[in-house]
């Protein structure tokens, strides 16, 4: 009997200590600077088309700036704008024209109180198999131009992933 119980006990202990070596952390997906420059040079390639002059930031999952784009001649204001842009579809994973939309087109005005949204076009997630690895802000025209600048950096973004 005593020994039925020390071969329980050590079956316990063994089972006790395979359980947690068998939970694992999650694989994620990270930008890296050299997606990230790709990303900004597509929006900047659509800006300069449109002879705009503009800031282009690309972020991480977690809102921080990773890579930052100047064109000459952007005013320096459109810094924390776009900054604010990308870090709202981040925060909200979204694209910022969702909260413009709900301010423009439905009225809804609460979304100007809350934290961190920008309801200003021209923030957009960047998405690798449906998780935000990052976003892109653009600043320095009307919305609607940051918005084209911006989505074209979004657009080209699963080809510069799939040719890494």
């Amino acid at each position: 009997m005593n020994l039925a119980k020390r071969a329980a006990c050590l079956i316990g202990l063994a089972l006790a200590a395979i359980a947690p070596s068998q939970a694992q952390l999650a694989d994620k997906k990270a930008l890296t600077l050299q997606i990230a420059k790709q990303v900004a040079a597509a929006a900047e390639q659509q800006a300069a088309a449109n002879h705009l002059h503009m800031f282009v930031l690309i972020v991480d999952d977690g809102g921080n700036l990773m890579y930052l784009e100047r064109m000459d001649d952007a005013q320096l204001g459109s810094f924390e704008v776009a900054l604010a842009k990308a870090r709202s579809a981040v925060y909200f994973k979204r694209p910022t024209k969702m909260f413009e939309d709900a301010v423009m087109q439905h009225g809804y005005n609460p979304v100007l109180k809350v934290p961190g949204a920008m309801p200003i076009e021209g923030g957009i997630p960047l998405l690798v198999d449906g998780h935000i690895v990052g976003a892109i802000g653009v600043s320095g025209g009307t919305p609607q131009e940051d918005g084209k600048s911006a989505q074209a950096g979004a657009d080209a973004f699963p080809g510069i992933v799939q040719a890494h």
